[in-house]
């Protein structure tokens, strides 16, 4: 009861937000449509029950200008179904595609609102996969969920309609026990609950394990999708160090978790089939069984037989809903699981990023920008780095160097903001815009232009601005392939990709610009032409740089170096560098 209890309240979690929501109406009205079709066809299914018994009595009886009426009556029966079954499929995929597309807007904005996806990455954490669970997992939850539901109106509308016929075509079973007559009003409704409860109950017991193996069939999955997505993604550097036997073998190991949870799916879904099969089969002749005493000694006639036969099939059909529909129900609940494990994940992070996250605040001393009292930690708690302060003023740019592994691009991440662990302050000015450029820059799969004018719309920028600024970085054999659509991190070698970059921040005019290694894939003449650039292009960008070479000395107006203790975390030394306050 435990377990039903928090399925139902997990579900109420996952479901409600949307019929709450901004599209609540629409969702309200196409939920009642559908729900107003189901009783429509339980209704159809009871006239089709009763017209079992007048169908029937026409042929045992030869009566030909009856048989001749109940064909009509069928016709006008099956039609008016035909016409309810159409619609409330269509109706269902309706509020399904509106649900998905509410929930994925939803899933997408938690997820990629304020870093929570990196975030989410550095933890490690147990919500694996969540391309899985926002692409596949709310698909399958809002259909599969749908269905239940209707299914589950569908039983209970049928044993409230069809146990009130059924009890009042079966009359009182009597029997003599100790002497005693003892008569049980109603019986075949009680039979057919007796004989789904033991269905029910079998069931469960042979097939709950498919919860689990289900759950753990999607991760694997997703985890060997990724892997392939990756080998994809990185086939330049697997071709240049001939990894690709690693790579089989790492993807076949992959497999091998897919195909192993996969044996055991079968074998289950196995073991529940031998008894759901049976007990279908058994289900089918079963109401016979039991009505067929008082037809052979003549109680009643052919049609009330098989309208009784047909009534019992609805009662225990809707008794066994839980049996037919038990493997459904253990995928649904491995989805929900996932769905809102994801949910909780995310929450999670956004409640220790209000703990930990570092502050940024309106600078009032005139200075584009100024770190204060920093303290950057590693996941397990480690600190990493300490800045008592360091201050860059509008137009100055400042070259920061040190040992690899000292923290400079984990610092440069605190600094931008999704760092999440440490504590301090980052002073910009009011209004102030950041940009930090990575040494491997991102390229969206899409446009050159959407490559070239990312994160900002592409309506932001003329195709004129656009191949200015491609001329400005030196690369003018892209001028003219704006429009074409590639894969342009293996299209552009890693030189190409860092002047896009350097592009980028010539039209975003950053009021400061961190450039972690942002250059390292060029020479040192080609590096020196883009920094001279930036200086020229924008003069009043406050610049702080991460590099090793010697030549970038020059390039910028003076020098910090991050350099580590022997038993503690590192320290900037030079000039502009405040020490850490005692």
């Amino acid at each position: 009861m435990e377990s039903i209890k928090t399925l139902l309240a997990d579900v109420w979690r996952l479901s409600i937000p949307y019929f709450r929501g901004e599209d609540r109406w629409a969702g309200r009205i196409l939920l009642g449509a559908v729900v107003a079709l189901e009783f429509a066809w339980v209704y159809a299914t009871v006239l089709l029950n009763e017209w079992n018994n007048a169908f029937y009595n026409s042929l045992q009886d030869k009566d030909y200008e009856a048989f001749k009426h109940q064909l009509w009556l069928f016709a006008a029966y099956a039609t008016g179904a035909i016409i309810v079954a159409v619609y409330q499929i269509y109706l269902r995929q309706w509020l399904q595609i509106r649900w998905r597309t509410w929930m994925t807007d939803k899933y997408l904005q938690t997820w990629l609102d304020g870093q929570t996806h990196y975030r989410m990455r550095l933890k490690g954490d147990v919500a694996d996969n969540p391309d899985q669970r926002i692409a596949v997992d709310i698909n399958l939850y809002i259909e599969q969920t749908i269905l239940i539901f209707i299914g589950l109106l569908n039983a209970v509308t049928s044993l409230a309609s069809f146990a009130v016929i059924l009890w009042g075509l079966s009359g009182d079973f009597r029997f003599t026990l100790g002497g005693s007559e003892i008569a049980i009003p109603g019986y075949l409704v009680w039979a057919a609950f007796a004989y789904a409860a033991l269905g029910t109950w079998l069931t469960h017991l042979i097939g709950y394990v498919l919860v689990k193996l289900n759950y753990d069939q999607q991760r694997y999955e997703a985890n060997y999708r990724v892997d392939l997505v990756r080998v994809r993604e990185n086939s330049e550097q697997i071709a240049l160090m001939a990894g690709e036997p690693v790579e089989r073998t790492r993807l076949l190991d992959r497999f091998s978790h897919i195909i192993h949870n996969y044996w055991g799916l079968m074998l289950a879904q196995k073991r529940l089939t031998w008894f759901t099969a049976g007990f279908g089969q058994a289900s089918t002749i079963f109401p016979y069984i039991v009505v067929a005493p008082a037809y052979f000694t003549g109680a009643i006639q052919l049609g009330q037989l098989m309208q009784t036969a047909s009534a019992f099939g609805q009662v225990q059909s809707s008794f066994s809903f839980f049996v037919n529909s038990y493997q459904t129900l253990a995928e649904w609940k491995a989805v929900v699981n996932r769905l809102v494990g994801f949910e909780r994940s995310v929450e999670a992070t956004k409640a220790e990023t209000l703990v930990t996250a570092f502050r940024r605040v309106p600078d009032g001393e005139g200075a584009a920008f100024a770190a204060k009292h920093v303290e950057v930690r590693l996941p397990d708690g480690r600190p990493l780095v300490e800045i008592g302060g360091l201050t860059v003023k509008a137009g100055e740019a400042v070259l920061m160097t040190g040992a690899s592994g000292t923290g400079k691009s984990t610092l440069f991440r605190a600094l931008s903001g999704i760092w999440p662990y440490g504590h301090g302050e980052v002073r910009l000015a009011a209004e102030a815009r950041m940009l930090t450029l990575p040494q491997r820059p991102y390229l969206p799969v899409g446009s050159l232009r959407g490559a070239l004018a990312y994160p900002e719309p592409v309506v932001n920028y003329s195709d004129e601005t656009l191949r200015e600024v491609l001329e400005t970085v030196r690369l003018p054999d892209l001028t003219g392939r704006l429009d074409e659509v590639g894969l342009w991190p293996s299209i552009l070698s890693g030189g190409e990709q860092q002047r896009l970059a350097i592009a980028r921040a010539l039209l975003v005019k950053p009021d400061v610009l961190l450039l972690d290694e942002a250059t390292s894939n060029l020479d040192e003449p080609g590096e020196s032409a883009l920094y001279h650039v930036l200086r020229q292009r924008l003069p009043a960008t406050a610049i702080l740089s991460i590099g090793h070479r010697a030549s970038l000395r020059p390039l910028h107006d003076r020098q910090i170096t991050l350099e580590r203790s022997e038993d503690g975390p590192a320290r900037l030394e030079g000039t502009g560098a405040e020490p850490v306050p005692a």
